[in-house]
């Protein structure tokens, strides 16, 4: 078999949508890409049609599920924002396939690169020049007043309680382990993982998780308690929510803001770890505390850390190291038969 028939065997998902022209001309600049390097690209089913009418150079794409199976999805390569990752990971979610992000929206913390480094992107996702790192994720199943499992989904961010009708609020029972906390009144329940820990959770007063961290945050909203702050616990804790009977009115269930559900006086909304997390492909190790900066714009003049002090921040330090010795390694391989 030679080098293009393998090759060929090897499909990459695209995810994209069709409402914005600069995603469109990505869509087709990275299948154009992918196809170049001898890679199948993929397109979702619900994309295809929208972005084919925006983009007639990505008719012919195979599409996901019905062309080619999940489970021989390689990556998926994501343009878009954060919510548009999310949506990628449901659609491989059922695979082992990772996630890269390229931020083609604003905040965009999942995202591994900017949409100026796409070809570079494409180009190391053919070389296999990436590293995976896995996210944890949350297992999430709706129990009725007989204990009944009446639904169950997962999340990469967020399990969000909320109430259904603006005016009411919900009466909420916290348990962590099968054991009551506290009941109050609130217009909602956050439960997050570190990777949402910046999303919903940061908006409503929770704390910001390293990724490093494995723990569950378990924040109310606009709660009307005194012991109503936000919890963190380890993950092998259970957290359950319950909505009380004594409730006027019903409440919604929604993860990662995507998937919901109906939540009637009585129900339990139980979230623990998943054992299959989401996986991300990371092309540079960037620290969490840069990102923080970067996407929050936050404020570290007058620093006087080592970096400050050098002028070279330590990732960049360590990639100009890691050059030098490339170069080094280079010369000193010239004229003997070392393959490149």
């Amino acid at each position: 078999m030679n080098d293009v028939d393998t090759q060929a065997e090897r499909s990459i998902l695209v995810v994209a949508h069709a409402h914005r022209a600069e995603t469109v001309a990505a869509a087709e600049r990275v299948v154009a890409a992918l196809r170049a390097a001898g890679a199948r690209p993929v397109l979702a089913l619900d994309d295809g049609e929208d972005l084919v009418q925006a983009g007639p150079s990505l008719a012919d794409v195979a599409v996901l599920g019905r062309d080619v199976p999940v489970a021989d999805i390689e990556l998926a390569i994501v343009l878009g924002g954060d919510g548009t990752i999310l949506r990628a990971a449901e659609l491989v979610r059922d695979g082992s396939a990772p996630i890269l992000g390229i931020n083609m929206g604003h905040v965009g913390f999942l995202a591994e690169i900017e949409r100026d480094d796409m070809d570079e992107a494409v180009r190391r996702v053919i070389a296999r020049e990436y590293e995976v790192e896995e996210r944890m994720a949350l297992q999430i199943r709706v129990k009725d007043t007989g204990d009944s499992v009446i639904y169950e989904t997962w999340a990469l961010n967020e399990a969000t309680v909320e109430k259904a009708s603006r005016e009411r609020l919900l009466e909420v029972v916290v348990e962590i382990d099968g054991r009551p906390l506290s009941t109050f009144g609130c217009d909602g329940m956050v439960v997050s993982t570190p990777t949402g820990s910046t999303a919903y959770n940061f908006s409503a007063g929770g704390p910001v998780i390293w990724p490093t961290v494995e723990a569950i945050a378990v924040v109310p909203l606009s709660a009307h308690a005194l012991f109503a702050k936000p919890l963190v616990v380890g993950p092998e804790h259970s957290v359950a929510i319950e909505v009380l009977e004594r409730t006027n009115g019903t409440g919604i269930l929604w993860c990662d803001g995507r998937r919901s559900h109906d939540l009637p006086p009585g129900a339990r909304v139980v979230v623990r770890r998943s054992d299959r997390p989401v996986r991300l492909a990371r092309l540079h190790p960037a620290q969490f505390t840069d990102r923080l900066v970067r996407k929050f714009r936050l404020p570290v003049e007058g620093w006087r850390g080592p970096a400050a002090i050098t002028g070279v921040m330590p990732t960049q330090a360590k990639r100009a190291t890691d050059a030098a010795t490339s170069a080094d390694r280079e010369s000193t391989a010239v004229g003997s038969e070392v393959a490149p």
